[in-house]
């Protein structure tokens, strides 16, 4: 006797810079109950350090990422600076889904919302607050990964971001990080069981 194979979930996690969105979606990723695995982007952008193509991006030329999208091959993508593009590959989520798996996004808000309008009741969409836009920057400030131009950039983008939070199905606020992996382990574990 076969057993109908069911198709996943889509959860999205989206948030400004410095929530803690990344954070929480390391540690879903460790429960193995929610049988999740992670969508990896596809960018026209250049490796940075040690990354890894098909583990941190599938990284594409702007001329291939093009032809892709011309080729209505994403899901969702976004034109961040000229030439510069980010986005889901349709053939991402149906790998994920082949392994029997749900698929969870760690995806800007823009990216995030559009997966929720495509698969309105398949997508659970999750926005992470921070506090407060002051706890934002001194989060930033902490990681000493970027200039203070750039940071004040993220600091003015989280703004406009945070206003799209009512969008969004749910929203965690991250004060405290053991309460928001709770929140989020808990509201994941409905959403994929209803």
């Amino acid at each position: 006797m076969t057993k109908e194979k069911k198709q996943g979930k889509l959860i999205v996690f989206s948030a400004p810079s410095g929530s803690g969105k990344t954070t929480i979606v390391r540690h879903l990723l460790g429960i193995d109950h929610l049988n999740l695995e992670f969508s990896i982007s596809a960018t026209s952008r250049d490796k940075r350090g040690q990354e890894i193509d098909g583990k941190d991006y599938y990284f594409l030329s702007a001329k291939a990422f093009k032809s892709k999208i011309k080729n209505e091959e994403f899901l969702e993508w976004e034109e961040v600076y000229r030439d510069n593009f980010y986005g889901t590959l349709k053939t991402e989520v149906e790998r994920i889904w082949a392994l029997g798996k749900n698929v969870i996004f760690d995806i800007d808000v823009s990216g995030g919302l559009r997966i929720k309008r495509k698969f309105p009741n398949e997508t659970l969409a999750v926005f992470v607050k921070p506090p407060s836009i002051d706890e934002l920057k001194i989060r930033l400030k902490k990681r000493k990964t970027e200039s203070d131009d750039k940071i004040n950039m993220r600091v003015a983008k989280a703004s406009a971001e945070l206003a799209t939070a009512p969008l969004f199905d749910t929203i965690i606020v991250n004060d405290n990080l053991e309460n928001a992996l709770l929140e989020a382990e808990k509201q994941v574990a409905q959403f994929i069981n209803s």
